[in-house]
């Protein structure tokens, strides 16, 4: 069994962040059968083995993959003239199985390496070009930036002063002592009586790394709340980055940009502009920062959406001086909240690093690097913390938030304690009664336990926990309450934004890329589209022919243990050969380089 078929049993509850149930899966007539049982049934009795596992292809080493049902039209786009209907029943399992497309590697490894791939070619194609991007990209001065966030209390931390691994997976470096005493700074001990020095060299693996050393002395609430405002921050600081270059352009001479607005008017606009793509990263001690690439471009006048290179005078140099200068500047007050009116101030941690990037160059930081480093963190996301979860309600809080617990407790706590609604709607028993009926309400009745004349579905007098529900879910957009987002992201610490964000010029998009490998395995499969096996739904197979499919969500995950197995195993057997291929063809390439030759099939 390959890694990609862990938890792909039938269960009904989700233990994880987008999954989803599968208690809805068929009678199976060994489903008590071990998984090899299963999987020996279903080749042993399957008309069309084969077929089968050509049917589940598309989803094969998905772990959960969406079933679907209904039918699917051919019909002619010329004329409208229904050709033929093929019903799912008709085909193996009665379904269309499709990948569930999580990007969460604990979730779901395989749908995530494909967007972790996705995601590379993404960030790549930025830097140097391709896929729709102009190459000339690649001139332009680039950095790889990272921002931290700022200290809220002392954690265990491993610090290298100079590495000498070759290999930081694996690094056996000797790491500086956690928190040593410096000689005056008194007894080491908190105003809780805590410890406040720790002498010990952290191993890697340490489940003390991102704990803090006294955890009353920890500031929770302000962790939470600037995780809640990351995307604010990061929104401020790129404008900062681009006035700072503005101001350059001024001082040196650079004259700006005019162009024309919809509206008719003449605007002068700098003349450069910065395009990034982003990653967040969760820290053990559950605070977020971002990994960024940056990249300057000019503005082309005529077509402001044109990727054109920046003007001569605004060098590399200048962009790092830009981001240094936003990070330290950049700050600002959050919302005031009934626990704190004053608010919490946001910034940056001190520790923010930025190099420059080479493109296809031989140096510390190169485009594939640093693609391949954020590919890397957009399929993970609370599993460096030791907390997975799903979307947290009242029901399931209890759970997971303590006030007297651990780190990730109390995190947990203060998200869905600062999230309680702060504008305490009026209770059900003294709102106003309507004069006449209207829309939702019911007609006037009289409760005959109190004897209270309402026209509420439920009286409030009797049924307080009406009003406790109030209170106790989770505020609706709109309230007002601008630490509502709080309660709904717990599970996520408080961070609500999205983990793989860019800028609308940077590069292409994940819809491009899907279409175009769409596109592509539909070339490669038409001769068998035209035998008869039907690969997608909602695609043109021919220029004549259109298949149309109404298709509705019948359920997740595979039928059996063995099914997954079968599917899975044979994905991973196809992921193999063509691993191998493409070692062997760079392999001869690079033989043919070496020899100064290049053979005609690569």
């Amino acid at each position: 069994m390959t890694a990609s078929t862990l938890d792909t049993a039938p269960r009904t509850a989700n233990t994880a962040r987008g999954a989803v149930s599968n208690a809805e899966t068929a009678r199976h007539p060994i489903n008590r059968a071990t998984a090899t049982g299963q999987a020996i049934w279903r080749a042993a009795t399957e008309a069309d083995y084969f077929g089968w596992l050509e049917h589940v292809r598309a989803a094969a080493g998905c772990t959960r993959p969406i079933r679907l049902s209904g039918v699917i039209d051919t019909l002619d786009p010329a004329t409208g003239q229904h050709l033929h209907r093929l019903s799912t029943s008709e085909l193996p399992d009665g379904h269309v199985y499709k990948a569930c497309g999580n990007r969460r590697a604990t979730i779901c490894p395989s749908c995530a390496e494909v967007y972790r791939r996705d995601a590379y070619q993404l960030l790549r194609a930025g830097l140097v070009g391709g896929k729709g991007v102009p190459e000339s990209v690649a001139q332009h001065h680039a950095n790889f930036a990272t921002l931290t966030a700022p200290s809220f209390g002392l954690v265990h931390t491993r610090h290298v002063a100079r590495h000498t691994c070759t290999n930081r997976k694996r690094c056996d470096c000797r790491s500086a002592p956690c928190h040593a005493r410096r000689p005056g700074s008194g007894p080491g001990l908190c105003a809780h009586g805590q410890p406040a020095v720790c002498f010990a060299r952290h191993d890697p693996g340490d489940p003390r790394l991102g704990r803090p050393l006294c955890l009353d002395c920890y500031d929770h609430d302000h962790q939470v709340v600037w995780n809640l405002h990351t995307g604010e921050l990061w929104r401020r600081t790129k404008q900062a980055i681009e006035r700072h270059l503005a101001q350059l352009c001024r001082r040196r001479g650079i004259p700006p940009v005019h162009v024309v607005t919809p509206s008719g008017k003449l605007r002068a606009v700098p003349p450069v502009r910065v395009s990034h793509g982003k990653v967040a990263e969760f820290q053990a001690r559950g605070a977020v920062h971002f990994h960024a690439l940056l990249r300057l471009d000019g503005v082309n006048p005529h077509d402001l959406a044109a990727i054109v290179p920046p003007p001569p005078g605004i060098t590399a140099a200048d962009l790092e001086d830009a981001i240094c200068h936003a990070a330290r500047h950049v700050a600002f007050t959050t919302p005031s909240h009934p626990d704190r009116p004053g608010g919490w101030h946001a910034c940056w941690g001190e520790q923010v690093d930025h190099r420059p990037i080479t493109m296809r160059g031989a140096s510390e930081v190169t485009d594939e690097l640093a693609a391949g480093y954020l590919a890397k963190y957009a399929t993970k996301s609370t599993e460096a913390t030791g907390h997975r979860s799903t979307r947290l309600t009242a029901d399931t809080i209890d759970d997971y938030a303590d006030p007297d617990g651990d780190h990730i407790n109390r995190l947990i706590d203060a998200c869905w304690r600062l999230g309680r609604p702060t504008d305490t709607p009026t209770a059900l028993g003294d709102r106003p009664r309507p004069d006449r009926p209207k829309a939702g309400l019911r007609s006037p009745w009289t409760c005959p336990q109190c004897g209270t004349h309402i026209r509420l579905a439920v009286c409030p007098e009797c049924h307080p926990s009406c009003q406790d529900s109030l209170d106790a879910g989770i505020p609706k957009p709109g309230t007002g309450n601008p630490y509502a987002g709080l309660r709904r992201w717990a599970h996520m610490l408080g961070f609500g934004g999205h983990f793989l964000t860019k800028a609308r010029r940077y590069s292409i998009t994940f819809g491009l890329l899907r279409d175009t490998r769409i596109t592509f395995r539909r070339e490669q499969d038409q001769a068998d589209e035209h035998a008869g096996t039907i690969r997608t739904a909602d695609h043109v197979g021919e220029e004549t022919t259109l298949i149309v499919g109404t298709l509705t969500f019948a359920g997740a995950g595979w039928h059996t243990t063995g099914d997954a197995l079968l599917a899975n195993t044979a994905a991973d057997l196809a992921r193999s050969r063509h691993a191998a291929g493409r070692e062997e063809i760079a392999h001869e390439i690079g033989t043919a380089l070496n020899a100064g030759t290049v053979p005609a099939a690569a």
